[in-house]
């Protein structure tokens, strides 16, 4: 039932195309388009001046905007309709909306998916993280705290949800793998953070004949990283094809340098595919079976690659115990939080 008014802001960049609305993060799509079964949803996003046809929004209040001001202008000349306010992620436009907010005195939530002081200090390993202390410091004082994971709490009070993409379709109908030779797969954006470059000069020291194969939501990269054994696919999401192409491969990886509540993972554990991981991001293996942790160079990865391929069956047997999270349940525990706190 809809009978109240929630504003959800995000960082995240969209393309208008005619009346649609274009984007490349699936949170995008997903949160917004599921919380408006219990909400009367307003959007607030940037625009992208470049192509995202992964997914489409499907919501009838969508405003973008180019530049920080226009950005908090529109929010500003909305606010007059008495709403709750939803923040994805910590960022510059997020913080400075935050801040119009207080101002305001409107009801803020603050969801953070992810370890923000490590991200900020792949891109400055000393001002990186200073930067993003002072936006958390501030915006966790003004804000509801919502969060993937517990640490990303850093003292402060707020709540803990299990985001996740699942659905029926990912938790049936699962494909057997094909062992006859090794195909791993990694789904993500080609981002610093996101551990590819290291992934790619790790393959190069392997010998044996690895088939790795890159899905990109983006369809701007930089083609020079394609070789023999690494192939780079730009994807347009259909729950249909993604899954797919889980099942096509036998390994998984995410070679990140900082994750909180990675949903490939348990996207890749629904298919009871094996999962290989690197030391930076093991806090996410959180006890659930079929999770490998290798160090980051090529003879420790070839090693779990190894011992994985060696006793797949026994491992897919233990992975079926896995209890997973699923769409539904973190639309709930979202909309929960929200409708029960009072103004």
């Amino acid at each position: 039932m809809r009978n109240d008014n929630l504003a959800i802001i995000s960082n995240e960049k969209t393309q208008q195309k005619s009346n649609k609305f274009l984007c490349d993060n699936i949170d995008l799509k997903s949160i917004p388009e599921g919380l408006s079964e219990y909400f009367d949803i307003e959007l607030f996003l940037r625009k992208s001046k470049i192509d995202r046809e992964s997914h489409e929004i499907n919501l009838k209040k969508i405003f973008l905007s180019s530049g920080i001001l226009s950005f908090l202008y529109k929010i500003w000349s909305r606010s007059k309709i008495n709403k709750k306010y939803l923040l994805i992620s910590l960022s510059p436009y997020t913080f400075f909306a935050s801040l119009l907010l207080f101002i305001l005195r409107k009801k803020i939530y603050l969801y953070v998916r992810s370890d923000g002081y490590q991200e900020y200090r792949c891109y400055s390993k000393i001002f990186g993280p200073f930067i993003y202390h002072i936006m958390f410091s501030v915006a966790s004082k003004i804000s509801r705290l919502i969060v993937c994971r517990s640490h990303l709490l850093k003292g402060k009070n707020g709540n803990v949800v299990s985001p996740s993409q699942l659905n029926e379709k990912w938790l049936s109908n699962r494909k057997p793998p094909n062992l006859n030779k090794i195909e791993i797969l990694y789904v993500g954006r080609i981002k610093i953070e996101k551990g590819v470059f290291s992934l790619l000069n790790i393959l190069k020291k392997i010998k044996n004949n690895i088939k790795v194969k890159i899905v990109n939501s983006e369809k701007h990269y930089d083609q020079n990283l394609e070789t023999n054994n690494v192939e780079i696919v730009h994807f347009k999401n259909k729950d249909d094809s993604i899954i797919s192409i889980y099942d096509s491969h036998n390994i998984f990886i995410l070679p990140s340098f900082t994750e909180a509540h990675p949903q490939v993972l348990d996207e890749s554990l629904a298919r009871l595919r094996p999962v290989i991981i690197f030391p930076e991001i093991s806090h996410v293996k959180r006890g659930r079976e079929g999770v490998f942790e290798a160090e980051r160079n090529h003879t420790s990865l070839e090693r779990v690659i190894r011992i994985i391929m060696e006793n797949y069956s026994e491992i897919q047997n233990k992975m079926r115990k896995n209890i997973l999270p699923t769409k539904k349940s973190f639309l709930r525990e979202i909309t929960e939080i929200i409708k029960n706190e009072k103004n």
